[in-house]
């Protein structure tokens, strides 16, 4: 009865990001230099970006190029080879906690814990995140997980595993998302309602970088790509 009560309430969700503090003057994010090795192999070389608040940065290239390496360094996952990455125009060593406790990262594997159920996932990262309790049903059910949300996510499907990682960009207050491919094993439907939740991010002040196959839906004014060459 609870699911069935979910979708009805799902129709009145409407969670919107807040408005961050926003500063034109200066990146929010910068790559300078930036130098990845991989296996003997350059990736990527002096390579240079700037992000600021509003803006989506979309990382394109070949399979190989240095894409998810690229974000993983951005996000602090793992160090340039050459070249530094800034905060706020503070080395992601000097920004420390405050870097983290301001972006949200998912990776290109869902980072779920399969053995817990959907509603178990959410809940354990509104705790890890400090954000109050709230009708997580109804936001599931908001991803298309209605009816799902005490089934084990090991059970789950690729796309049903997707969205379950994806929920937390609907409440965590973040201003900077670095995402992997969040379009991986998502139907039209879900895509269409991510890339809408990804132009209210940027409207609200927050700042994206992405990786995608997928081609972007919606017109982002701030739109830029960096394309990665892939090297042999």
């Amino acid at each position: 009865m609870r699911a069935i009560l979910t979708v009805v309430d799902s129709q009145r969700l409407d969670i919107k990001p807040q408005p961050f503090h926003v500063s034109t003057a200066q990146p929010l994010l910068e790559g300078r230099e930036l130098c990845c090795i991989r296996q003997d192999r350059v990736l990527f070389e002096q390579q240079n970006l700037v992000l600021r608040a509003g803006e989506l940065l979309q990382v394109a290239g070949k399979n190989g190029a240095g894409k998810s390496s690229l974000l993983r360094i951005l996000a602090g996952l793992a160090q340039p080879d050459e070249g530094a990455v800034y905060y706020r125009q503070q080395t992601l060593a000097q920004a420390g906690a405050g870097y983290a406790a301001d972006l949200c990262y998912i990776g290109h594997q869902s980072g779920i814990h399969e053995q817990l159920t959907a509603l178990e996932n959410v809940s354990f990262w509104r705790t890890a995140s400090g954000v109050a309790a709230a009708d997580d049903f109804t936001l599931l059910a908001k991803l298309g997980l209605a009816g799902l949300e005490d089934i084990p996510c090991r059970m789950l499907s690729a796309g049903q595993q997707r969205r379950v990682a994806l929920a937390r960009l609907w409440f965590v207050k973040r201003q900077l998302w670095i995402l992997d491919e969040p379009f991986t094993a998502l139907d039209q439907g879900a895509i269409a309602m991510l890339q809408q939740h990804f132009l209210q991010h940027l409207q609200s002040g927050g700042a994206i970088v992405l990786t995608t196959h997928q081609p972007l839906q919606i017109t982002y004014e701030a739109l830029t790509t960096l394309e990665l060459v892939y090297r042999w």
